[in-house]
């Protein structure tokens, strides 16, 4: 047997923006197999990683729960050992407050190969980006990096008689870091920076002294910031450009993207989530994909075969999704067809995104029902249904009847064909279950009943995994009247339903539910 060669890359993530990394990182990432990252690692950098790979979230975050070091080292291990291209990346770089070092080892006992690649720290790229000098020829000749992560543990009679410092992870701790500083003998003129989401569109700066900071953020959440005390913060105002875009907390600001501060969790089949996450990450959303639908051929083709061999018997075509064309014309190419078999057979669609999904394929619809719904199709068929032969395409198992039902009140002659199956995946994504252990989801996105019932199946399996008020805060988005009503049966309340039933309709509104507040 051949033994599967596998590797993990110890990647330094940067401050948080994609155009921050390494040349070699951003190579690595788009050519990751399995994505293994901490909560600090932003989405422009995830977005990087080719559609099939694996992302694994493993919190990493102050104040909230994670996945143990322990487990992170055995995630590592296993998936090197099946022969993946596995990326674990850490935020900034990864001998800085990285504990790469266990991982390492963990490597090196277990005889995986591994390669460790340098980033940024924000050490040292937030005072960059406030325009801060670590280093200066009068006011500051060294300058030191601490975490204040544990504040009991470090040498604060010593630490104080250092110029410059420049603290990560003491956000939540920065009264106690100035109480030490003070009592230590820094003065309380002593100027103070702290600059939180550095390199991301969300940065923002506080400027203040050791006599005012903690009172200027006082009831702010701080995480993540980095905190830089000393006398170069006063060069920040001779070191700007004059119309420069970055401003502090205390300025009037840009106007906020309408889900800026959002988590939406995007529950959609394995695959097909990428255009809508976009749509909502354009909006300000922070999104976490969890595949509720996993797609796979039918249990048999026979069915679809034997249509597409007399295709040139039916008078229409009938398309309910994106997987129903995907499926049959990826059948009619296999059977030796193509888009010119369907020469004398008219196209009805439901759904924009079915009909750009025809479109790829060189054809137009000849029919779209309005609203986007298949239970509106028979009522608005352009011509008399009685005597037609209908081929429908669709899912094998679990599929809504309506739609057949009313066509053969109609005297419609109806071949239903298995297209493709949709089933229920054995497990949650790793990082939704984190987000919704640590109740870190605003809105969860359905897009069919389907999704419903899985993401309920889903949770049931894992309900001792949760707190008991998961759901008490967050808000229930449908996509339409059906799976609202899923909603209704199995989550107990359905908060917003789009009024077009489309991608577009749902993102618009969620927007008009935030704005109203």
């Amino acid at each position: 047997m051949t033994k599967l060669l596998g590797k993990v890359y110890i990647v330094g993530a940067g401050p948080g923006n994609k155009e921050y990394l390494t040349i070699k990182a951003h190579s690595l990432i788009t050519e990751a197999e399995v994505l293994i990252y901490d909560a600090l690692v932003s989405d422009s950098i995830l977005q990087l990683a080719p559609e099939n790979c694996l992302k694994i979230e493993m919190g990493k975050r102050g104040g909230k729960p994670s996945i143990s070091q322990s487990e992170i080292n055995n995630l590592l291990v296993e998936k090197c050992r099946l022969g993946k291209q596995v990326i674990r990346l850490k935020g900034g770089d990864p001998f800085i407050f990285g504990r790469a070092a266990s991982e390492i080892q963990a490597l090196i006992e277990a005889g995986c190969e591994f390669e460790v690649v340098p980033g940024i720290s924000s050490a040292l790229a937030a005072p960059l980006l406030a325009n801060i000098p670590l280093t200066d020829a009068v006011m500051s000749r060294t300058f030191l990096v601490l975490t204040a992560h544990d504040i009991e543990a470090l040498d604060w009679e010593k630490i104080s008689q250092i110029e410059t410092l420049v603290i990560l992870m003491g956000g939540k701790n920065l009264g106690e870091i100035v109480h030490q500083l003070l009592r230590h003998e820094r003065t309380p003129q002593t100027p103070v920076a702290i600059i939180q989401n550095c390199a991301t569109p969300k940065q923002q700066i506080w400027i203040g002294t050791l006599r005012d900071i903690a009172q200027q953020t006082y009831a702010e959440y701080l995480s993540p910031c980095v905190i830089i005390v000393g006398e170069v913060v006063r060069l920040r105002d001779y070191l700007q450009y004059p119309n420069n875009m970055v401003r502090e907390k205390s300025e009037a600001k840009a106007e906020i993207a309408p889900l800026a501060n959002k988590t939406i969790l995007v529950t959609r089949s394995a695959g097909q989530s990428s255009k809508f996450t976009e749509l909502l990450k354009k909006e300000g959303a922070k999104v976490i994909e969890m595949p509720a639908l996993v797609i796979t051929p039918p249990s048999s083709w026979h069915d679809l075969d034997m249509a597409i061999n007399n295709i040139d018997s039916f008078n229409w075509l009938i398309l309910t999704s994106t997987n129903g064309v995907d499926y049959f014309f990826e059948r009619l190419t296999e059977k030796g067809k193509d888009s010119r078999a369907l020469a004398g057979v008219k196209i009805a669609v439901v759904g924009k995104k079915t009909a750009e999904s025809l479109k790829s394929f060189g054809l137009a619809p000849d029919f779209i029902p309005p609203n986007f719904v298949a239970d509106s199709l028979v009522a608005n068929f352009p011509e008399k249904l009685s005597g037609k032969k209908i081929l429908f395409p669709r899912v094998e198992t679990g599929g809504r009847e309506v739609l057949v039902k009313e066509l053969n009140s109609q005297s419609a002659e109806v071949i239903e064909v298995a297209a493709y199956e949709s089933s229920c995946p054995e497990n949650i994504a790793p990082e939704a279950l984190l987000a919704l252990q640590n109740l870190q989801i605003d809105i969860i996105t359905f897009a069919s009943s389907k999704t419903v019932k899985n993401f309920c199946y889903l949770i049931e399996e894992n309900q001792d995994k949760l707190p008991e008020n998961w759901l008490e805060n967050i808000c229930i988005a449908s996509i339409g009247p059906q799976t609202s009503q899923s909603c209704q049966n199995l989550l107990g309340r359905v908060d917003v339903e789009a009024q077009e039933y489309t991608l577009d309709g749902l993102t618009e509104a969620i927007i008009n539910l935030v704005r109203v507040g």
